[in-house]
């Protein structure tokens, strides 16, 4: 794992990302539709344009969490594996008279993870098509005679993109990247990455028990302006009221030992936050995680106790000066 890290953080690969939930919406109600069933303003998306955002029920609590990247002709969700069921499910309660089409497009599409400092340069050789730049911009443009898309994410960090085409020209488009010097890389060197960029999952650091601000993504996926949606008024409450009673955070080990998702994290006999997701940080050089903290046990720089050793709560996503 550690040549596959080193590529996607100095270098240029790309990974499969298996399963990845694609749903796709069209028809001339799509925005509002979906507008009026998450968080972010995604009615303001241009083509080109995207963004990330929470699916909430009515009780304000998260059903999914997601990227929205807006086409022509159709606004397409990209989310974790398996999510296309139970979304689909909810989202089809809420469709009445609309004019809008959903589709589950998962089986018929490849989404590769591109990554690392080189990669933007040697994308720029191979891809004919406009380089995406900001997160959640992307463009259409081939590689080789393949059409693709290419995505920016933050999944990673900020060299991250999504490069998406279909299952019949998935080999092609892996031949193309391979020609243009990208390397490929093992899935399991995706999560320190993850980790690293303080990026939460749906199913492993969110679920249908968190509310938006708990994952304190505010700035990049709640719009707090955009008016009446679904949940909205749990939100708006919250928001008003200042604050949520727990925030996830990056939380440091001291030990070798990397904890277990539900580790319980300790000031004293006291519970105050609980394990998500960890690694061994190829960047820190020790176990890092993803956890909930109480609120007045959050800041950075808290110290914390655990079965595997003591912690603290740092600041994510890890830059270069952090880690050391």
């Amino acid at each position: 794992m550690a040549d596959g890290y080193e590529t996607l953080t100095r270098g240029a690969g790309y990974v499969r990302l298996a399963g990845r939930t694609l749903l796709d919406f069209r028809g001339a109600d799509r925005a509002s539709f979906l507008h009026n069933l998450v968080t972010n303003d995604t009615r303001r998306l241009q083509p080109g344009q995207g963004c990330e955002t929470f699916l909430t029920n009515v009780q304000g609590k998260i059903l999914g969490f997601a990227d929205v990247y807006c086409d022509d002709e159709s606004l397409t969700l990209i989310t974790v594996p398996g999510q296309a069921e139970p979304l689909l499910a909810h989202l089809d309660k809420y469709l009445i008279r609309e004019d809008v089409e959903l589709r589950d497009v998962s089986a018929g599409r490849v989404v590769l993870l591109i990554a690392g400092a080189d990669a933007s340069a040697r994308l720029a050789e191979i891809y004919a098509g406009p380089l995406p730049e900001r997160p959640w911009e992307h463009s259409v443009g081939t590689l080789g005679e393949v059409a693709v898309r290419l995505r920016r994410t933050p999944l990673v960090g900020p060299n991250g993109c999504l490069l998406e085409c279909s299952v019949d020209d998935a080999e092609a488009v892996a031949a193309s990247l391979i020609a243009g010097g990208f390397v490929e890389c093992d899935g399991a060197t995706v999560e320190p990455l993850r980790i690293e960029a303080g990026t939460p999952l749906f199913g492993q650091d969110i679920s249908d028990a968190n509310l938006p601000q708990e994952v304190d993504r505010d700035a990049t996926a709640i719009s707090f302006t955009k008016g009446c949606y679904l949940g909205q008024e749990t939100v708006a409450r919250i928001d008003a009221l200042g604050h949520v009673n727990k925030l996830l955070r990056g939380v440091r080990f001291a030990g070798p030992e990397v904890p277990d998702p539900g580790t319980v994290l300790r000031q004293g006999d006291v519970e105050v936050g609980r394990v998500t997701s960890a690694v061994t940080s190829p960047a820190m050089n020790a176990p890092l995680a993803l956890a909930y903290c109480r609120r007045g046990h959050h800041e950075i720089g808290t110290r914390l106790d655990s079965s595997v050793g003591g912690a603290e709560v740092i600041a994510l996503p890890i830059e270069a000066a952090d880690a050391s």
